[in-house]
Formats: structure tokens, sequence, C-alpha cells
């Protein structure tokens, strides 16, 4: 038999890891486990009943974090026009540049942003950027000509969402440090934007299973209450 580890060990004595917690109390649980030595990414992750091989069934979005994510969002901006960018808050800005440093494996930002216009060129690392989530994209808003707006959504803490070919889905939703008020309301958040993405031709249970945990942390179950409406 498997041993535990001595953390997961130390979550048994303050839950039932077997039990359905509803949101706010496995927020709650999730709390009292031991911390590690680095503020851990609290993540939800869902089970998705959809056909992964249908692509009108695909499950992908945003949504913006009403208390942020915690953590410092690099992002670069595709644009003819790089020192408004910078000038709004991008950390990295250009075109042909920037696409040569990234053809030459440099990829040291979060988010790849980029106006209407420089996307035609952008698609051509398309190869590049894919494989690695980085591709700008207009249903994820960073495919924009209001690059101010674009850059503030992004460091604000909106994150992105997207199925996985398992019909899982990962999203983080804060640190261990932030109160369990905010990491519910990201969660609550999170829920409802995953909820709203149901693809119209789907029918049937949506979400099969929810769980909430944080980087060193065992999941914690959530009730099939709380996402049953979607």
């Amino acid at each position: 038999m498997e041993k535990h580890s001595k953390r997961y060990r130390s979550a048994l004595k303050v839950a039932d890891l077997a039990q359905e917690y509803a949101l706010k109390d496995a927020v709650e649980t999730l709390s009292k486990f031991p911390k590690a030595k680095f503020d851990e990414t609290v993540e939800l992750s869902f089970r998705l009943g959809v056909d992964a091989t249908a692509g009108e069934q695909m499950v992908r979005g945003t949504t913006p974090l009403p208390n942020g994510s915690g953590k410092k969002v690099r992002v670069v901006v595709f644009t003819d026009d790089p020192a408004a960018a910078l000038e709004a808050g991008a950390d990295h800005a250009g075109l042909a540049d920037i696409m040569a440093k990234i053809n030459e494996g440099w990829l040291d930002f979060d988010v790849a942003i980029a106006t209407t216009e420089a996307m035609k060129t952008v698609r051509t690392i398309a190869r590049v950027l894919g494989p690695k989530g980085l591709m700008p994209n207009p249903k994820s808003g960073t495919v924009t000509d209001d690059i101010k707006a674009g850059i503030k959504a992004v460091k604000a803490g909106r994150v992105e969402f997207k199925m996985d070919k398992t019909c899982n889905i990962g999203v983080g939703i804060g640190k261990r440090s932030f109160p369990p008020a905010q990491i519910l309301e990201n969660a609550l958040a999170v829920l409802d934007a995953i909820g709203k993405a149901k693809p119209a031709t789907f029918k049937g249970n949506y979400i099969k299973s929810l769980t909430i945990s944080s980087s060193m942390s065992p999941s914690v179950k959530v009730a099939s209450s709380e996402f049953t409406k979607y």
C-alpha cells in the first residue's frame, strides 16, 4: 500500500478527504491545511462531461478575478507602436524584433497581447506560441486594439481557462496568503464563468466533479449541489 506524505497525513487531521463539502466549507477546510514554505497557488479543478472530440463542445474563455490572482503577470504586446504599449504597462513590446527573439527561444512572459493588424504577422509564429498556450486569441481578449484596457485586465487578474483533451480544466484562483473570503469570491467567479461557457449543443451532466487544492495540498471535493444548476 502506497504511503501517504506527511503533508497528506496532516491534512487528514483537519478534514475527511472522502467527504464532499459546500464550496465555502471546502475553502475554509483548505485554509486549515499545513502550508508550504512558499505562497502556494490555489486551484479549482473541473472534470467536464462534454465530448472532447467534438469541436463545438470545446470549453474555453476568460474571467476577471474579483481579488486578482496574486501573481505578477509579465505581458508582451505585439504592436507597431511599442512606446504606447510600454507606457500602458507592457513588460515588452514590439513586432519583428520581439518575434525574432521568440524564434530564437525567448519566452520570458506569461501573456501575449496583439493588435488586430499585428496579428496578421504574429500568426507566422503560431507553431511556437500555440503549444505553450501563449498565442493571442480574440476569444480570450488578447487580440485587441484597446491595448491599455487589455493590459490592465490581464495584470489585474483576468484568468484564461481551456479544456484539455481529457475534458479537465484547472484554473488558478489566488494564493494561500489570501483570506478565505477572497478565495471564495474568486472561486465563485470562475465557477460561474465555466458554467456559462457550457456548449449550446451539449445535453447532459456538464460539470461531473469539482475539487479545490493548493500547490502542495491534497484536493478537497466540492459537493455537486454547488454546480448542478449549470
